[in-house]
């Protein structure tokens, strides 16, 4: 992320460490305070029973206070009084106490410090730690632990060669598969794909798997950042994916055959389904693997009857949402007319919003009738990474020919609080609503359901003569890439491109608390596994040695 300003002289130039130090700690105090409102006052009645802080100008009660880091002023930003405080008694620095960002009177703008950065993200990590409880077990999180290198890690480091590679490049045509290229840059921009292939957690040179497309991500993360800049053509890729395509059935094999235009989203389920089947830890049930652990997330329905009032609950998992850019629902609730423009945040409450059934659409359980019944999907449970995919393409029969794509540009942030569609926020908003109270509210901190976005696949042109190209984030810096053509490009190109598909992120990543992470379980899993083809191959042996045996004392 971008820091909020440039770096100060005078924040460095304090009359030493102390007084640096008696900042940090007033700057912790004023922190701390704010998150421990935000994270204990929830609901509606106690936020009344916490005092707010008002100007020490104009009396306002302040909803965003600005403090002074040398006394204990509070004032407000727009009016100018906190500004004016500054001026009038020659202190320094103010902080924003709702972000932490800190103001400099000499400078006479928002300033960086890497000491207060350090304090503010270490305090935001023990927020989350604290105030975040697992519904089942009722624990709070593990505090968290930084890696330190033991000696073997430290020897094996000592041993490595330093690439200088920036992991940009790329990716040959090889007859209209820049479908393939889009989302294989994608892959190439998630962290944590990016993490675990580049950790050596599958490694093809010790796969014995056939047609395996996790060898095929492995060898791909060790070309792109080999540090060779000249575009890689993934061969090997596609000629795998099209065999484990075609053993799948007739319908599958036609995604990668020849040369026909393809899309985009059915190449990237069909690749997560070929990355799970080839992965460690790649269970039917309760998967551990790195696609589940990426993007599985669990999406939950509610369907009420109308007649009895009886709710039908079902939780399904969830690897993407698809998304309707022209909707049912106009109007209210996120709907629009055909004028007006879409966004990522109109299409998600229109896609939770209920939507009421037919009687002859739902049988009820409870009283056996036919009735009518409002449906609502809501997300249970979030994944770290979130797919989005935008319907472009309608088949309004099943003649081809009458398919066509939908032009209408859809806005997108770079950043996105998923909080409002959660299950729980849902709930909460439901019996505000019988309470008399509006407010949605929900567990824990405002971070947990945080996203940023990292990957954009563009979808140009028309259904029948289209073309895919790509926007991701590495570091700081947008890039824009298609097919081998790498170019530097900026967010803002990003966001008024003609998206597709979008992909975002978890600003922070939740754990279960006091348990082994799930890529040791898959490594443990596989060594018991070796372990045990390594005895039933010496059983084997030792079988086929009494044979001979036997047959040699016969034969005396």
């Amino acid at each position: 992320m971008q820091h909020p300003g440039p770096s100060c002289t005078h924040l460095a130039d304090l009359d030493g460490e102390e007084e640096k130090e008696v900042m940090l700690r007033t700057y912790k105090k004023i922190v701390t305070w704010r998150l421990q409102r935000v994270n204990e006052a929830v609901s509606l009645g106690k936020r009344r029973r916490v005092s707010s802080p008002t100007c020490g100008t104009c009396g306002v009660t302040l909803s965003r206070p600005f403090v002074c880091l040398s006394c204990s002023y509070t004032g407000c930003w727009m009016e100018g009084h906190v500004y004016g405080h500054l001026r009038e008694s020659g202190h320094g620095f103010c902080v924003d106490a709702r972000t932490g960002s800190i103001f400099c009177m000499e400078c006479d703008d928002f300033v960086y410090d890497q000491s207060f950065k350090n304090v503010y993200e270490s305090l935001l990590t023990n927020a989350g730690e604290k105030y975040t409880t697992f519904r089942l077990s009722r624990m709070t999180r593990e505090a968290y632990k930084p890696w330190i290198p033991d000696y073997k890690d430290t020897g094996a480091l000592d041993k490595s060669v330093s690439l200088p590679c920036q992991g940009r490049r790329g990716l040959l045509n090889l007859g209209q598969t820049c479908y393939l290229n889009s989302i294989l840059q994608s892959f190439l921009a998630n962290p944590l794909l990016r993490n675990y292939f580049l950790s050596d957690k599958h490694n093809f040179k010790a796969c014995k798997n056939k047609d395996c497309t996790c060898c095929e991500m492995d060898k791909l993360f060790s070309e792109i950042y080999s540090g060779d800049s000249k575009p890689f053509g993934p061969t090997s890729f596609l000629s795998t994916t099209w065999r484990a395509s075609s053993s799948s059935g007739p319908a599958s094999s036609e995604l990668c055959a020849g040369y026909a235009q393809q899309d985009a989203h059915e190449f990237f389920i069909s690749a997560l389904n070929q990355i799970h089947a080839t992965a460690k830890g790649s269970t039917k049930a309760s998967c551990i693997c790195i696609v589940h652990t990426t993007f599985d997330g669990s999406l939950h329905s509610e369907v009420r009857c109308e007649r009895c009032g009886n709710v039908n609950a079902t939780s399904d998992p969830m690897m993407d949402i698809s998304l309707e850019i022209e909707g049912k629902h106009m109007g209210g609730h996120g709907g629009r007319g055909d004028g007006e423009e879409a966004t990522l945040l109109s299409c998600l409450r229109r896609y939770t919003h209920p939507e009421r059934l037919g009687a002859n659409d739902y049988s009820c359980p409870k009283c056996g009738k036919n009735s009518h019944a409002s449906k609502r999907l809501s997300i249970h449970r979030l994944p770290p990474v979130l797919s989005f995919q935008f319907k472009r393409f309608e088949h309004p029969t099943s003649d081809k020919s009458s398919a066509r794509k939908i032009e209408k540009r859809v806005r997108f942030p770079s950043t996105l609080n998923m909080a409002e569609f959660t299950t729980l926020a849902q709930r909460n908003s439901s019996e505000g609503k019988v309470n008399g109270t509006s407010r949605a509210t929900y567990a824990g901190p405002a971070s947990m359901y945080e996203y940023d976005l990292f990957s954009v696949v563009c979808h140009e042109g028309s259904i029948d003569n289209g073309h895919y190209t790509c926007f991701t984030r590495h570091q700081d810096e947008w890039y824009r890439y298609d097919d081998d053509k790498v170019t530097h490009s900026t967010l803002g190109d990003c966001l008024a491109s003609q998206a597709y598909m979008c992909f975002y992120v978890k600003r922070h990543l939740d754990y279960k608390p006091y348990v082994l992470p799930s890529y040791i379980q898959a490594r443990e899993a596989e060594m018991q596994k070796e372990k045990e083809r390594e005895l039933q191959k010496m059983r084997e042996m030792q079988a086929m040695e009494r044979e001979v045996d036997d047959e040699l004392l016969a034969s005396i």
